[in-house]
């Protein structure tokens, strides 16, 4: 039933898909039809696959064959001649099945027949396959054709095959077929084949018939190879085709491994057999001993036999065999030299090189450095053209420098009257024909004074007597002395009065060190300042304070002279810079006084309002701090200071090598003599005595007057404003306490907020002055010694007055017990033999001014102020023949020794002086004293050496060895040689004036170069200067201009004559106010003794003066003159500059400074 309605219902649903509501009856029976046969069929299948199974069990193969074949059991592709196999292999599955699932009545399913006949059909066809392949394989071998087995194994086999191992294949299947077969065996055409492992496959190689049923009789073929046999043959082939490609591509990897097997192999070899020769090595050793002294003894006896056969033979063949090697080798060397000349020139040249900077290296370093190395080196101790050259050029210009600043400084000097004259002018305090007067003076001195120096230099110089002559060069050992020793004018200067020590500083002593115009000057000068900084120390100093209350003396000196000529440069170069970036913030306004910042404040109201203040104008400190506006404006002021100093701060500390190195030294100096004196002074004490000299004294007066110092370049006539000047003052103001660790306190307490700032910045400070402080003594810093003077090619030349070698002759007679107590002092000789100061006559000679001049004495003043040049010399150099002199002894022995050693060589001194020299070496002698003849009749007057020097000089050579033996043995007795060390010490001495001479060269260049800077700046001064006097000229010119025009009686030319002129004065308009208005103005404040109701008769007149800015002013009480006074307008202005804002006239009527000034400006300038 539940067929039929299922079946009924997808009938139905496939009639509705169509549009068929109903199923018709026909519809209804067709498909009970359909269903009962479907039914009815499958009963007939059960019953069908019942038989095959019963067939099965049968063992009978037709049976099973006509139960597959059952129409109603529809099995599909059923073979009657395979009936054998599908018994077999039905048999075995259903028999698998009952053990699967353990019972012995399962049946085989209509699938698993079906499954069944499939495996049985696919069994034979694979066999048939294999069984034709394995026929065609076998035959193709016994044809010996190897065609077709790659197809064969390909298509029947389905092996996979390689082509490049097909001969191979046919080889071993031959090989392995050649094995079975047998010539008296009786074979059948048929051969066995096993399918799946359990079933027979029989198949005829003739008929090509298959079957699985064994035929009667058969006995199957052993001689052909099976197919089982043939699958492994292949597989065998492939697989050592595969293994041995394998290798290939692992050939190192192999190798390797082999090689570490083989290697372990050797050592454990070699380990065992090391093993067994140290177990037995006694005997080895005895053994071959016995044997190598066996086989050694019968060789030597052998070939002794045979050389002594062959003697002479092996002689001619040696001798042949020698000389071709020898000339082989020679020939070889020969050629690799030509191939590389260059090469061995570079080689040679390197080592020459080498060698030379090697022996110089000894030269400079070695404690002892040998002969044979000075003697390299000796020639550097000639003096060559260039070196005369150099030489003159640095005499002249350090003759320019001088001069110049001499001159500098005469102008400088009168510039500064000629400022102090006009300014007198504009007071009216002298007459305008004083300052043409002083005009023209000026003019004279700037056009013509070096000319004039210059002339009158050579002239008295050229006109001086013999006797005179002497005398200039008792002048020229007595300033050598002086310039030498600092002894004596270090007490001399604390001899004389204050003020003529400034004096005689300023003038005297600078030039006696030609202002340090080179390095022995600057050594010397310095020398000088460091022997009288520790004499004014040990004897005026009492308490370390005294250094910064007082003025000391050399302090002062040492100060002006870095701040001159020598020292402008650097403090230019220093402070330049930030100077003129604060000078040109023309929005920087720095005011630290509060008073002053209040006084500016009501000025600046006042003049903006025209009428008088309500506020007071005198008022403290306290009082002007009290408003608003005054303390806004001081803190800012107190900001910009504080940014400003940083600037000139960082400036200051990153220039610590621009600083004069003489003033460091001087520091230094300070510092440890006042340590010396005051071992308790602690070391913040001694570094504000340091800090107090580098930078109060030395740099300070250059930031708060920095056109005082040639720090900024001026114009002429040209100003600092006031507001840059209190600028640069409050700067200083604020770095002075910070280097003295300084606080803001009293009067000063309104800056308190800055102590901390100053106390950080004395930190900086203290570092800076440790710094400074740190620098070498003089004779490292400029290699010089007591032996310099004699290397140098010039003698030290200084630029004097006549005047000032009198004057300093005066005063050495006027101190002599005090500056050289000793009697046997050299002083006391020099000026025992000077006699007594000469008058200006007596020095130059009679004649030099003629008695009868009536401008005898403006003549004799002039002609003292001469400068004359000394060539400055010890006196104790230059007494020829005397050897008692060590020194000079010295000298002239090295200079033998130097031209010995040139001519003859030798390991040793004593080895040179005690051996003759040969002709050869004579002859290089001669031509080395010719040589230096020539370059001596070259060398300019000034510049030559001694006579004895030059007559030693053109001794022989043999006559230079006997004189430096004698002189040997006198230095040795001395003390200053020995000859057990061969006289070592003065081939060091020489040594080191081989070291001096290019160390002198050097700096020559040097002070060269320094020399020309100096003048070209010395130069550029004289321009400014110049500029200056065409521009007071100009200004004088523009008096005189005025007045002619202003004054009608008289007029002044410039030759300061009056000249009577006939004009009207013009009359200029008065002003008339009475006390009353002027009152209301707020000009007059009051009048003493009179009430404000009288003011009203009281009438001021104000009439201008002959001169712009002068104004007379009269005062009448009804109608009735009482007083007149002269008031300038140039005063009201400095007044009102200095900050006066109430003044009094006639003693009695109190004024408003700034509302005069207003009033004046209105009604007679019109602003």
């Amino acid at each position: 039933m539940l067929c039929y309605a299922d079946t009924l219902l997808s009938i139905k649903s496939e009639a509705s898909s169509q549009g068929q509501d109903y199923l018709s009856w026909n519809d209804i029976q067709n498909c009970i039809d359909m269903v009962n046969m479907q039914i009815q069929e499958e009963n007939e299948r059960i019953i069908a696959i019942g038989h095959i199974n019963e067939a099965i069990d049968q063992g009978n193969p037709e049976k099973t064959l006509e139960a597959l074949l059952l129409p109603t059991a529809k099995l599909q592709d059923v073979r009657p001649v395979n009936a054998r196999h599908y018994q077999d292999v039905l048999h075995h599955a259903k028999a698998q099945k009952c053990k699967e699932s353990q019972d012995e009545s399962a049946l085989l399913w209509l699938d698993e027949i079906q499954k069944g006949i499939s495996d049985a059909n696919n069994n034979i066809k694979e066999a048939a396959i294999l069984a034709v392949g394995t026929s065609v394989i076998n035959k193709s071998l016994e044809k010996g054709d190897s065609q077709p087995i790659l197809m064969i194994l390909q298509s029947k086999f389905g092996l996979r095959v390689i082509p490049e191992c097909a001969e191979t294949y046919f080889r071993n299947l031959s090989e392995a077929k050649n094995l079975k077969t047998r010539e008296d065996s009786n074979e059948s055409p048929w051969i066995k084949l096993v399918m799946k492992n359990m079933y027979d496959y029989y198949y005829n190689a003739e008929t090509e018939e298959g079957t699985c049923v064994a035929p009667e009789g058969i006995v199957p073929k052993t001689s052909w190879l099976t197919g089982e046999e043939i699958q492994s043959i292949v597989g065998q082939v492939t697989a050592d085709y595969n293994r041995e490609q394998l290798w290939l591509a692992n050939e190192n990897l192999i190798v390797q491994l082999q090689a570490q097997a083989r290697g372990f192999l050797v050592r454990k070899n070699y380990q065992e057999r090391k093993a067994y020769l140290q177990n037995q090595e006694p005997s080895a050793v005895k053994i071959q001993a016995f044997w190598k002294g066996f086989k050694q003894r019968k060789s030597y006896v052998d070939r002794l036999k045979v050389l002594q056969d062959n003697v002479a033979a092996i002689v001619k063949i040696q001798s042949w065999v020698k000389m071709w090697l020898a000339k082989r080798a020679y020939r070889k060397r020969l050629q690799y030299f030509k191939d590389h000349n260059d090469e061995i020139v570079k080689i040679q040249a390197f080592l020459r090189a080498n060698k030379a900077r090697e022996d110089y290296r000894t030269l400079i370093g070695a404690e002892n450095p040998p002969l044979t190395v000075l003697r390299k080196f000796a020639y550097l101790l000639d003096q060559s053209d260039l070196d005369f050259q150099e030489e003159l050029e640095v005499t002249r210009l350090r003759e320019e420098v001088v001069t110049k600043i001499r001159s500098n400084q005469q102008l400088e000097k009168d510039l500064n009257l000629m400022d102090i004259k006009i300014g007198l002018l504009v007071k009216n305090r002298i007459t305008l024909q004083d300052v043409v007067l002083h005009s023209k003076k000026l003019n004279k001195k700037s056009k013509s004074q070096l000319e004039e120096m210059v002339m009158v230099d050579k002239q008295g110089i050229k006109s001086l007597s013999k006797e005179r002559r002497k005398k200039l060069e008792a002048y020229q050992h007595l300033f050598y002395l002086l310039q030498t020793n600092p002894t004596y004018l270090a007490k001399l200067i604390f001899q004389m009065p204050q003020n003529k020590s400034t004096k005689f500083m300023d003038t005297v002593i600078f030039t006696l060190y030609n202002y340090a115009s080179n390095q022995r000057e600057e050594y010397l000068l310095l020398k000088l300042f460091k022997t009288a900084l520790e004499e004014e120390i040990n004897s005026k100093v009492d308490q370390i304070q005294d250094i910064v209350t007082g003025n000391p003396t050399v302090i002062k000196m040492v100060v002006s002279f870095n701040r001159g000529a020598r020292g402008q440069n650097t403090l230019r170069q220093l402070l330049a810079p930030v100077v003129k970036e604060i000078m040109e913030d023309k929005s920087l306004i720095i005011n630290t006084s509060p008073v002053d910042v209040y006084k500016a404040w009501v000025n600046q109201l006042e003049m903006q309002t025209g009428e008088a203040s309500k506020l007071p104008y005198d008022v403290t400190t306290e009082q002007a701090l009290t408003h608003t506006e005054v303390v806004t404006k001081l803190e800012s002021s107190i900001q910009s200071l504080r940014a400003v100093t940083d600037k000139v701060l960082a400036s200051i500390f990153s220039s610590l090598n621009m600083m004069p190195y003489g003033m460091r030294y001087i520091a230094k100096v300070l510092k440890s003599s006042l340590h010396e004196k005051f071992p308790d002074a602690t070391e913040d004490e001694l570094l504000k005595i340091v800090g107090n000299l580098l930078y109060y004294r030395y740099m300070n007066p250059a930031i708060v007057a920095p056109d005082g110092f040639d720090i900024i370049d001026m114009t002429a006539g040209g100003q600092i404003h006031p507001d840059q000047r209190r600028n640069l003052g409050c700067v200083a103001k604020v770095l002075q306490h910070a280097a003295s660790n300084k606080l803001f306190e009293g009067e000063s307490e309104h800056l308190s907020s800055m102590n901390t700032y100053l106390s950080q910045t004395y930190q900086k400070f203290r570092n800076f002055f440790q710094a400074a402080c740190d620098v070498p003594e003089p004779e490292e810093k400029f290699n010089i010694d007591e032996y310099s003077d004699m290397v140098t090619l010039s003698k030290p030349v200084i630029y004097i007055s006549i005047e000032e070698i009198i004057n300093t002759h005066s005063l050495l007679l006027e101190h002599q017990d005090a500056i050289a107590t000793d009697p046997n002092d050299l002083l006391n000789e020099l000026l025992e033999g000077l006699g007594p100061v000469p008058d200006v006559e007596s020095f130059l000679g009679e004649g030099a001014v003629d008695p009868n001049d009536p401008n005898r004495e403006s003549t004799l003043n002039q002609l003292a102020k001469t400068e004359i040049s000394l060539s400055l010399t010890s006196k104790y150099e230059l007494r020829e023949g005397e050897d008692q002199d060590l020194k000079s002894l010295m000298i002239k022995t090295k200079r033998l020794i130097v031209d010995v050693i040139r001519a003859q060589p030798g390991d040793t001194l004593l080895e040179i002086l005690e051996t003759p020299a040969t002709a050869q070496q004579e002859s290089e002698h001669l031509k080395l004293v010719e040589k230096r003849a020539i370059l001596d009749s070259k060398t300019p007057e000034k510049m030559k050496h001694s006579q004895s020097i030059f007559e030693d000089g053109q001794l022989p050579i043999e006559q230079k060895k006997r004189k430096i033996q004698r002189n040997l043995r006198t230095l040795e007795q001395a003390g200053l040689v020995s000859s057990a060390t061969k006289y070592q010490e003065i081939i060091n001495e020489i040594a080191k004036d081989i070291r001096n001479q290019r160390r002198y060269r050097h700096h020559r260049k040097a002070e060269l170069v320094k020399l020309q800077q100096t003048l070209n700046a010395l130069n550029s001064k004289t321009a400014f200067y110049e500029e200056q006097i065409n521009y007071y000229n100009t200004y004088i010119k523009t008096c005189l201009d005025n007045l002619t025009r202003k004054n009608s009686r008289r007029s002044i030319k410039l030759d300061g004559k009056e000249e009577v002129k006939v004009s009207k004065k013009l009359k200029q308009a008065s002003l008339k106010y009475t006390a009353a208005r002027l009152h209301e103005k707020g000009v007059i404040l009051e009048i003493e003794d009179l009430q404000t109701n009288q003011f009203k008769n009281v009438m001021f007149d104000i009439t201008p003066g002959e001169e712009v800015g002068d104004f007379e002013i009269k005062a009448k009480f009804l109608g009735v003159e009482m007083e007149k006074v002269q008031l300038h307008f140039q005063d009201l202005l400095q007044m009102q500059y200095e900050g006066v804002a109430v003044m009094k006239m006639f003693d009695k009527a109190k004024v408003n400074v700034n509302l005069l000034i207003f009033l004046l400006n209105k009604k007679f300038y019109g602003k």
